[in-house]
């Protein structure tokens, strides 16, 4: 008997390592899955181990106040009467406080803790006269309510309305608490940062060497600002940014070279119009402060936004939008309900004006920044109506530096929202905030910017009937 053996025709190389691709594929996620399966269950002990340690912590604490203040300490907020209880039982619980328990693991991530922190709410309550004494109380409710649910380390508010100069709603925030004062408004240890960049471009077109289209050099990364960004070759044939461009992007070393060609000169004659250096009627706002040098690094700096030593407050800021919105000279926003910290009726101040051609390029820099720059991605659709943010023509700028007094990471919006069919219909918007430099950030200041215009424009553009 013969045995005959047919070999079976073995797969082309192509088939064969497509399968095998497949096979190493299928065996991958089968590992990743377990694997993640693993770190959700241990994650999800963890998140129990810290949250179980804040709470005995809180109830030590809560222990503690009542044998030595013999005063009750609420179980169901986790605060105590600032009267009564110890300074620790009135913070929230920081990583270092809660890696101190036993019940905590060293591990353990800073979200975790975050959210463990925050579970213990805060003792604030809601105080509505400053509320009721502002110009418009729904707006203003409206801001008191964001600065509850987003809670700022620091912060300050102010909404204007152009035609009339007068502050419409406020609000502000210190050690994350609701205040009754805005004196933010007119403290001016607060850094510009990238805000001082409209001094430079302003300078930049009042000396008509400059125009919304000009090319400047464009060497390195936009929020650095090293010595060889700034050395630009004669021949100069690399990447170039448009003026506008660089404004809108808050590109550091573009701006750094508008401001050197342009010089501390004309610098400081910009600052000015803007209101930079002057002594204002009864203080009102305090100083802000713009001193580059003559030549060097630090003229850069200036230019920029890059350094401390430049200072802006609130009130000036606004005034400042306002200026540029309606073409007018600087006039400070004034209101009835907070004496003090704003000028109880308008004010003329002896200050310049920039010609027409430097407005119209300030305000289109600043829609600039909204439609192609630093703040596109929150003040869109994103945050606000589709039909209102159709409606409206809307600029601004943003800025984001160090700084010390508060100490903590400081976050700028200045802006304004025009109604396109009826440019009588705006509103000028200010955001200030200061952020823990190791700890929770609140919404960025585009984000809270572009909630107020769209509740403004709600409000103003579609009344009802």
């Amino acid at each position: 008997m013969k045995y005959y053996y047919d070999p079976q025709n073995r797969l082309p190389y192509k088939k064969r390592l497509r399968n095998r691709c497949i096979a190493i594929t299928l065996f991958v996620i089968i590992c990743a899955s377990i694997g993640s399966c693993i770190y959700i269950s241990g994650n999800a002990k963890q998140k129990s181990l810290i949250v179980n340690g804040v709470k005995q912590t809180s109830a030590a604490v809560a222990d503690s106040a009542q044998a030595s203040a013999a005063q009750d300490f609420s179980a169901g907020s986790g605060t105590a009467d600032s009267a009564s209880a110890p300074e620790s039982a009135l913070k929230p619980l920081t990583g270092d406080a809660i890696a101190t328990t036993d019940a905590a693991p060293e591990a353990s991530n800073s979200a975790d803790i975050d959210t463990a922190a925050k579970a213990i709410p805060e003792n604030d309550p809601v105080d509505s006269a400053h509320i009721k004494a502002q110009k418009d109380v729904f707006l203003a409710e409206k801001i008191d309510n964001m600065l509850r649910r987003f809670r700022p380390m620091h912060s300050a508010i102010l909404v204007v309305e152009p035609k009339s100069n007068e502050i419409i709603a406020w609000g502000e925030t210190k050690g994350y608490k609701v205040q009754n004062s805005p004196d933010y408004f007119v403290k001016e240890t607060f850094p510009a940062a990238s805000l001082a960049k409209t001094i430079t471009i302003a300078a930049a077109m009042e000396s008509n060497r400059y125009s919304l289209n000009s090319p400047i050099p464009d060497r390195g990364a936009h929020h650095t600002l090293y010595k060889n960004q700034l050395r630009v070759p004669e021949n100069y044939k690399g990447a170039t940014i448009e003026l506008q461009d660089a404004y809108a992007k808050s590109a550091n070393p573009p701006l750094a070279i508008i401001g050197m060609n342009t010089g501390a000169k004309r610098l400081r004659e910009a600052a000015r119009n803007l209101g930079y250096n002057m002594n204002f009627p009864g203080g009102i706002p305090a100083r802000s402060a713009y001193n580059p040098p003559d030549s060097g690094y630090g003229l850069a700096e200036a230019s920029c936004g890059f350094t401390e030593a430049t200072t802006l407050t609130p009130l000036l800021a606004a005034a400042q939008v306002r200026s540029i919105l309606l073409k007018q000279p600087l006039e400070i926003p004034w209101a009835k309900d907070i004496p003090g910290f704003a000028p109880k009726s308008r004010i003329a101040l002896d200050v310049g004006k920039f010609s027409e051609n430097t407005y119209y390029g300030l305000r289109q820099a600043m829609v600039r920044s909204v439609t192609n720059g630093t703040a596109r991605r929150q003040i869109s659709t994103r945050n606000m109506a589709r039909k209102n943010f159709n409606a409206l023509t809307i600029g601004g700028k943003t800025g984001s530096l160090d700084g010390q007094d508060p100490h903590g990471r400081y976050e700028w919006f200045m802006g304004f929202a025009q109604s396109k069919d009826d440019p009588s219909k705006a509103v000028i918007v200010v955001i200030m905030q200061v952020h823990d430099l190791q700890g929770y950030r609140s919404q960025p200041a585009c984000q809270v910017a572009a909630m107020i215009m769209n509740y403004w424009a709600h409000q103003t553009l579609w009344p009802k009937k």
